[in-house]
């Protein structure tokens, strides 16, 4: 962000703070409490003097949710408990064991949101925010036992809430070569209404770029939040997160820790986009960690929670008066949150204290006019649900889970995969400079070999080494890049961009050439400059087989990366994992000295095959080996008329023999290849729907 910029969002920010109180009016709805100037003015008066919003009919959710800021919407939680059993423990050694314990972290949270409500829930560190925002949400909720309703407009929901709402999480996970209009393009592609053509939708990425304030950014790269290739400003990353969600205009956002990292200009300036959204109609949920007093008043409702337990719910002011006449008022000149998150901490060394005060605060809220109003107003939703809101829950719950067709998909991902691939200078042009320069190294240590007694064993050994190169070259690629991105895509498929097998294709597909490319420059080079069979059908053939054993290892990258999930992990565990099927490749160990239990490792080494096709390519069509030199050592278990010649190898054929390869196999060999490598690739493919499936419990 430039200077002038940076002064301009300094300015707007400060007559934003001068401009908005500290407390709000607000007014009784029959949902929740909210500010009277963020309401809709639309009202219609029913029976008992209540106001009751006007809901309207839409006949798609898509409709309902593109006008979001004039449909009203009344999220209500009620009696949330949440259990999750700790596994016990065995101590071998003292020969005892713990048996499993419930813990329990929420117990009968009740509350509401309503449009225009942006909502801080807080509390000391376990007290349950972010449990509270998975059951909201419905994610991560495999591992608790929970009790409770979660309704919408009075409807009960549960997996629906994931199409009508936004989560945005903690940390910002982008693609780092994309700029920011193209991120939001390609989401706005996957995720927006099919019915929309695309003019429709890039025009909508051009409001929400207006809307979040990265106009100035909006063609810069998003570059990497940490390391050399920085982009945008941390400001920027989050005001982008919340645009990536707001461009289906759902009228829910869930945020976890909107403010995380950032300084406190910069926290103002996303709870200040924040404040704006919710202005907007939406319900903006948001948990937050010790806020700046001045950030603390941009918020019109508060929830605090304490050891699973509500201890207040309600406006600002409210909570002011609450505290006091518990008897623990703010001191003057005090942070707010600061003392309601200190009043309700449990402190080291004083716990039977400490939770004396927080259970009498919390049992105090329980008898307090905030929480019967609370209670009352969940209730009286359940009771008025109309006929809209069945029709919106039914196409919640109804509607396909992805927004576009598969061919929209296979394109996009496909872009984007291509995209960041060669967009990348730093890493496209490594991999080819350590390509030409590996290539020149072993060039020059193997140059011109002498097709000789001695060359012979000079060649074997770098034909091997060329099919090992390319192998672990291309695994160690995917390892260094795939578990980053991976962590994007759990996020994006829970988000229901995209299809898990329709990314994994796009991903290898667009990958391919590059690889291709890499395989044939490393293949040419050295294969000319070592002086193998000489012949451009040899060539062919030496650079196909090197390729498909790259390929194979790419696959095999692959499928570590989404086994471990880490970076570090994954390059730990992948040389240990490919050694044991070179050893079996037919260089370190002759095929027919391999021991019987170890059968099925040789069966499976793509090594084997490529190097067996490899050593037919090279020496097939050598009918005599020169014998030049005459001290050369024979092994007792030459045949004598090779002996008698002082002779290793007479022919192409005995050094196939002398190898345990034959010529016969080729046939066989590439159809082995073949499968490896379509199996490799469903294993990895296989492996990764699990884990995205499991990732979105």
């Amino acid at each position: 962000m430039s200077s002038s910029e940076h002064d301009d969002e300094r300015q707007s920010l400060l007559q934003g703070r001068h401009a908005t109180p500290h407390h709000h009016l607000y007014t009784h709805t029959d949902t929740a409490v909210v500010p009277i100037s963020d309401m809709d003015t639309n009202v219609d008066v029913i029976d008992g003097g209540h106001q009751r919003t006007r809901r309207r009919h839409a006949s798609s959710l898509s409709i309902a949710l593109e006008g979001s800021g004039q449909h009203n919407i009344s999220l209500a939680w009620k009696d949330i408990s949440v259990t999750v059993t700790v596994p016990g423990k065995k101590n071998i050694l003292k020969r005892e064991y713990t048996p499993p314990v419930e813990k329990r972290i929420l117990t009968n949270v009740s509350g509401a949101a309503a449009s225009g409500c942006l909502l801080a829930i807080m509390g000391a560190s376990g007290s349950g925010k972010s449990t509270l925002l998975n059951v909201l949400t419905c994610r991560n909720t495999k591992a608790y036992a929970t009790q409770g309703e979660v309704m919408l407009n009075g409807v009960p929901i549960n997996s629906g809430m994931r199409n009508i709402s936004a989560y945005v999480q903690q940390s910002d996970l982008f693609i780092h070569t994309l700029t920011v209009r193209e991120q939001l393009q390609f989401r706005a592609l996957l995720r927006m209404d099919r019915k929309l053509d695309k003019r429709a939708r890039l025009a909508r990425v051009e409001e929400v770029i207006t809307e979040m304030g990265l106009q100035g950014c909006a063609n810069s790269r998003i570059g990497a939040a940490h390391g050399t290739k920085k982009g945008i400003s941390g400001g920027e990353r989050k005001r982008l997160s919340f645009a990536s969600e707001a461009l289906t205009n759902p009228p829910i956002f869930f945020c976890d820790e909107p403010t995380s990292s950032l300084d406190t200009f910069m926290a103002q300036s996303i709870v200040h986009t924040l404040q704006r959204m919710a202005a907007r109609g939406r319900a903006i949920l948001c948990t937050i960690h010790q806020p700046s007093s001045e950030l603390f008043a941009l918020f019109n409702q508060v929830l605090l929670l304490s050891e699973g337990r509500v201890a207040f719910m309600g406006t600002s002011k409210e909570c002011i008066d609450f505290f006091n006449r518990m008897r623990y008022p703010c001191p003057s000149n005090f942070n707010p949150s600061d003392h309601y998150i200190l009043t309700l901490a449990i402190v080291p060394g004083r716990e039977d204290e400490a939770r004396a005060r927080t259970k009498a605060i919390c049992d105090g809220f329980m008898d307090s006019p905030q929480a019967r109003y609370i209670k009352e107003q969940i209730e009286t939703q359940k009771r008025e649900v109309d006929l809209s809101d069945h029709i919106l829950m039914n196409e919640v719950t109804g509607e396909s889970r992805y927004s576009s067709s598969l061919m929209v998909q296979v394109v996009n991902l496909f872009w984007r995969s291509w995209t960041s691939q060669y967009r990348d200078d730093m890493l496209f042009g490594v991999r080819i400079m350590q390509t030409v320069v590996m290539a020149l190294v072993l060039g020059l240590v193997y140059l011109q070999l002498d097709v000789d007694q001695k060359g012979v064993m000079n060649i074997n050994g770098a034909l091997f080494l060329l099919l090992t190169n390319v192998s672990f070259t291309n695994m160690f690629a995917v390892l260094t890049s795939f578990p980053e991105e991976m962590g994007i895509v759990m996020r994006e498929y829970g988000s229901g961009l995209y299809r898990i097998d329709l990314y994994y294709f796009t991903k290898t597909m667009a990958e391919i050439p590059l690889f291709t490319v890499i395989t044939v420059l490393f293949s040419s080079t050295c294969y000319w400059m070592m002086g193998f069979h000489d012949t451009l059908e040899a060539f062919i053939v030496a650079t196909g087989v090197t390729l498909a054993a790259g390929i194979i290892c790419v696959n095999v990258g692959y499928l570590i990366s989404v086994i471990t999930g880490d970076t570090t992990l994954a390059l730990s565990v992948a040389s240990p994992a490919l050694i044991p099927f070179m050893l079996f490749g037919g260089v370190f160990l002759n095929g027919d000295s391999t021991p019987d239990y170890f059968i099925w490792l040789e069966k499976l080494s793509w090594f084997k095959y490529s190097y067996e096709i490899m050593m037919v390519n090279q020496w097939d069509d050598y009918d005599t080996i020169p014998c030049e030199n005459s001290t050369v050592k024979i092994n007792s278990s030459v045949p004598s008329s090779c002996r008698s010649q002082n002779c290793l190898y007479k022919s192409g054929k005995a050094i196939l023999d002398y190898n345990s390869l034959d010529k016969d196999n080729v046939g066989e060999d590439t159809g082995i290849l073949g499968a490896i490598t379509f199996g490799v690739y469903m294993l990895s493919l296989v492996c990764l729907i699990i884990r995205a499936r499991r990732s979105r419990e």
